[in-house]
């Protein structure tokens, strides 16, 4: 596991629910394709900050797949308020693929 969090056992519980969120362009999930990087909880004010990369900046799926982020976690949290943001910062690269994502996409 590459993603940076302040609660691993509801990391976990958020990586299962992002194994959802496909990107379309690709048809791998987002956590195999490693465009997650950060999910930290609050646990006073209840919310989950998401941070995560897509493929491009321009991506033209980019949207959907914030949107897809938010709505897997707004689903697994229902009690918590969800922030998910795009970053490039590291970008990404093919390298950030699971074991998983590879044999998936025959690399």
């Amino acid at each position: 596991m590459n993603e940076i969090t302040n609660d691993e056992k509801k990391c976990e519980l958020a990586l299962g629910a992002l194994k959802y969120v496909m990107d379309p362009e690709i048809g791998l999930n987002v956590v195999d394709l490693g465009l997650i990087y950060q999910l930290d909880f609050d646990e006073d004010k209840k919310q989950v900050f998401c941070t995560h990369s897509l493929t491009t900046q321009f991506c033209p799926m980019g949207e959907t797949i914030n949107q897809g982020v938010t709505n897997a976690l707004q689903q697994t949290f229902p009690e918590y308020e969800v922030e998910a943001n795009v970053t490039f910062d590291p970008p990404w690269n093919a390298k950030k693929i699971s074991e998983e994502g590879r044999e998936f996409l025959n690399m």
